[in-house]
């Protein structure tokens, strides 16, 4: 069992599902719309605006369907991988379990792709949606530049797409497929997001929380190499951390399809400081 004073890091990703009830009363109030249909028309407007490319639904109009965080420690092992409230997936008892469960483990640093404007402001407002009260988190009697939720403040959240971009001073186009395809990493194999409200709509839960799984694992091997970038790790070491990783995967391959998937997708990286160089 994980000690809660062994974890440092709470490496996370959440996939979500539109509420069509919300968007029907939010968007359509006199068009007497059942859900489907409201988020189905919402879906056709954002392809309209975007001229086909896009029908992701905004996170305001969206719950959280899964939730899965990996259990890291200070010294970067991987420790645990949870998924919450499986098999029941309630939205309402994974935000709870999700914001309670920093607090039990000593506030341990967020790490996400992306999660600053996504994955954490869902999460809060899943909070407010089910009056959830975080102090701790907001902290709102705390200076502005202390306070957990401080967008520079990467001590409490540690975002790696900042890492990568500056704080968002550049574009990174691929997102965590390319950052993981570019250190031998699984990155998106059979299911992407795009592809979770219809998943969602078919009832395959286990499935989404599965894809999920992948995306942390994924996020935490690109963390070790962020953290190579950023002079907190030697190249050995993580290379360390990346073979006790597979070897945690390896052991629970037969626990959860996810992890026989992912490692299915696994490709060596070739180290250019000792590969031979060609003739």
């Amino acid at each position: 069992m994980t000690q809660r004073n062994e974890v440092g890091f709470f490496i996370f990703d959440v996939e979500s599902a539109a509420d069509g009830d919300l968007i029907a009363s939010v968007k359509y109030p006199n068009d007497e719309l059942s859900a489907s249909e409201a988020i189905e028309r919402y879906r056709q407007e954002l392809l309209a605006d975007s001229d086909g490319k896009r029908d992701f639904i905004p996170y305001t109009f969206q719950v959280p369907v899964s939730v899965v965080i990996a259990k890291v420690s200070h010294t970067l092992e991987l420790l645990d991988l949870v998924s919450l409230d499986e098999p029941d997936f309630r939205s309402h008892v994974m935000t709870e379990q999700f914001w309670r469960g920093w607090e039990v483990y000593q506030q341990p640093t967020w790490v996400t792709f992306n999660g600053r404007s996504f994955d954490m402001p869902l999460m809060e407002l899943a909070a407010y949606r089910y009056g959830i009260s975080l102090p701790k988190w907001f902290a709102p009697k705390t200076k502005s530049f202390e306070q957990p939720r401080n967008r520079y403040n990467q001590k409490c959240h540690l975002d790696l797409l900042d890492v990568m971009t500056n704080c968002g001073a550049s574009r990174f186009n691929g997102g965590l497929n390319l950052a993981a395809e570019l250190i031998g990493k699984p990155g998106k194999m059979s299911v992407e997001g795009h592809m979770v409200q219809d998943m969602y709509d078919k009832g395959e839960l286990q499935a989404i929380s599965d894809y999920c799984r992948c995306d942390v694992l994924d996020t935490y091997f690109v963390f070790l190499r962020c953290s190579v970038l950023r002079g907190e790790l030697s190249l050995d070491r993580e290379q360390e951390l990346v073979a006790q990783g597979k070897l945690w995967i390896e052991e629970r391959q037969e626990e959860n399809e996810a992890y026989a998937q992912y490692l299915a997708g696994w490709k060596a990286w070739q180290n250019p400081w000792t590969t031979p160089a060609e003739e």
